[in-house]
């Protein structure tokens, strides 16, 4: 059986230490646990980056900066073999919160309590951190500081809560037969999507997902409850105004207990006909860079949390609301 315990202690201690640095300190911090050809993937603005210099100058100081007293506050931590490719990840996924005391990406500071949901998957090598996949939800720090980037949300406007059975922080190991069979319920739901084009009948879903399955999507998008709500307030929506959505594949997919993750990048290519998120028909194919993080219970899925680079999406039609909320701050 694999020991995930070293690279899972690795992780820690790095998160412990980021944590405890000032600003200015990042840099050395990232220098000691990162390989060094580290290679960093973040939603837009911070898209690919090399070196854990750039990385805590473009990435780790201004969010620091920005947001006094930052807590990592974790709602799953789990390490495992990615089924792609045979390498070792560890994840975790939660919110920061902090003191909103200096503007971030352009968003005015309020002085208040902001949480910053985000998900992060390292890949372990040699004993460093050789390369992350960092998204977060700018979005929904907009929301927070009052502003209204994107037209009203189909689902709920929160901040996502962490698993109903308050499980996912599994510092120890689990019990390889349960972390095989969560991943082969994610990858047999996946198939399901696949062959029903992405849109799932309420008979498909309910072969993997439990009925009253909560869907806790990015900001932009919401929170649904319920399978019947899950297809009314996202998966209709979704399927209204995207078409020949092609699915691209994951660079990472494992589970570990009865978690489960995956991303891409980009998992999904588009087009839109129009309405999606308030936008117009766009005459172009589009990419979309997708987290999910899965809880299993029993034989089917209870709970799912998404980050999808909502930033990125619209860019590549040529709405740039990070410019578009600069420019209103500033008027």
């Amino acid at each position: 059986m694999p020991d995930y315990q070293d690279s899972k202690a690795l992780v820690l201690n790095f998160y412990e230490e980021l944590e405890a640095a000032s600003a200015d300190r990042v840099g050395s911090v990232l220098n000691r646990y990162t390989s060094s050809d580290y290679r960093f993937r973040g939603v837009h603005p911070f898209n690919e980056i090399d070196g854990a210099d750039a990385v805590a100058d473009t990435v780790w100081n201004p969010l620091m900066s920005a947001f006094t007293a930052m807590q990592r506050r974790q709602d799953i931590f789990m390490a495992g073999t990615n089924s792609q490719d045979g390498t070792e990840w560890v994840t975790s996924m939660g919110q920061f919160m902090g003191l909103f005391d200096n503007d971030w990406l352009g968003i005015p500071a309020t002085g208040k309590i902001i949480f910053l949901p985000y998900v992060e998957f390292n890949r372990i090598s040699d004993g460093k951190i050789s390369e992350s996949a960092f998204f977060c939800d700018i979005i929904s720090v907009m929301n927070q500081a009052g502003l209204t980037p994107l037209p009203m949300q189909t689902g709920a406007d929160i901040i996502n809560p962490g698993p109903r059975t308050h499980d996912g922080l599994m510092f120890d190991d689990q019990d390889p037969a349960a972390s095989a069979k969560t991943l082969e319920l994610v990858n047999k739901m996946l198939d399901d999507l696949l062959t029903d084009d992405l849109e799932s009948s309420t008979q498909t879903l309910a072969r993997t997902w439990h009925q009253d399955m909560t869907w806790f999507g990015p900001g932009g998008i919401g929170a649904t409850y319920t399978i019947d709500r899950y297809q009314m307030q996202h998966q209709g929506p979704f399927g209204a105004g995207l078409d020949d959505i092609v699915f691209n594949g994951h660079l990472c997919n494992y589970a570990e207990g009865n978690y489960a993750g995956w991303f891409g990048w980009p998992n999904l290519t588009m087009t839109s006909s129009g309405g999606f998120m308030g936008l117009p028909a766009f005459d172009g194919r589009l990419h979309m860079r997708v987290v999910d993080m899965y809880r299993r219970d029993g034989d089917k899925l209870a709970e799912n949390w998404i980050f999808i680079d909502m930033l990125y999406w619209m860019m590549q039609q040529g709405v740039d609301v990070l410019e578009r909320t600069k420019q209103i701050v500033r008027a």
